[in-house]
């Protein structure tokens, strides 16, 4: 079973847990699980190239301190900043220590052909387009739980150069554009091929249409305390629907197996029930009654 918890109650348990532990600790430990999975989906770190795309919020954030870890393990990281001014301090920093590189979003030349760039703003911008081109997987840290309205105008062309550079590409927390309590997605959102959310599922991640956007998701557990809470959604798994169904013992008979009654099809259409007839059977049914033309 999978359990998704609103923002609210997410945020509200990330401060409950931040004021037990040491300032920071908590983004480590998302950037440690982010870094682990984008390091066993390169195969092979050292030598690959990764782009960060990068908010204002925590999740830039998140995405920088996990640039930095794949950094030092022989990885070239490139971070391109939406919001130079506001970009995570620490983040950056510890990029910059690691050896990556930053590109303002203005300079990275996406979207762009003719502009004129001159000196250094040439030269990142040169850079910011390479980096796209040879990429082996670009990290989405635009947006996090909060964001609403679909992606910001500055940010479309960088997640449609993600797109078209055929990267890997993984969300952090959601993919950006995409809301977390409604699943609504509203305007230009990334399409990620791997969610690494922290911590819990967020409803967005379950359900349609946001669910098209997500790819596969990778929960990277926090320490959240959320047992005596109700979930928002929950999300059955194959696990969980094997275990709804009878096994057979050794006194079992067909009505004990269950009768299935089925009322479908017509003299002119009956394909749906031939369909639902055999489904009824592969299904592990006992019997199964029709009931309709022949």
């Amino acid at each position: 079973m999978r359990a998704a918890y609103g923002v609210e109650t997410v945020r509200t348990a990330e401060r409950e847990l931040m004021a037990r532990l040491p300032e920071g600790a908590l983004m480590q430990r998302a950037a440690a699980g982010l870094a682990a999975v984008c390091a066993g989906l390169l195969g092979r770190v050292y030598g690959s190239r990764v782009v960060l795309l990068v908010g204002s919020g925590d999740n830039g954030g998140d995405a920088l301190y996990a640039g930095a870890r794949l950094a030092r393990r022989g990885a070239g990281v490139a971070a391109v900043l939406l919001d130079a001014e506001r970009a995570h301090g620490g983040g950056l920093a510890a990029l910059r220590r690691a050896g990556g590189t930053v590109v303002a979003a203005g300079d990275a030349g996406v979207g762009l052909a003719g502009a004129d760039f001159a000196g250094a703003d040439f030269a990142r911008a040169n850079l910011a387009r390479a980096d796209f081109a040879r990429a082996d997987l670009v990290v989405d840290g635009i947006t996090g739980i909060g964001g609403r309205g679909g992606l910001r105008e500055a940010a479309v062309p960088l997640v449609r150069a993600a797109r078209g550079s055929g990267a890997v590409v993984v969300s952090v927390d959601l993919p950006s554009g995409v809301e977390a309590d409604s699943g609504e997605v509203r305007g230009e959102c990334v399409r990620a091929d791997v969610t690494v959310t922290f911590g819990t599922y967020k409803p967005g991640l379950l359900i349609d249409p946001a669910r098209e956007y997500v790819g596969a998701v990778r929960l990277v557990e926090l320490g959240l305390d959320l047992e005596a809470v109700e979930a928002d959604v929950e999300a059955l798994q194959h696990a969980d629907v094997a275990a709804l169904l009878p096994v057979p013992g050794a006194e079992s008979d067909k009505y004990r197996r269950g009768v299935v009654g089925v009322v479908a099809g017509s003299e002119r259409y009956p394909g749906a029930a031939v369909l639902a007839v055999a489904g009824a059977l592969r299904g592990g049914a006992g019997a199964v009654r029709y009931v309709g033309h022949g």
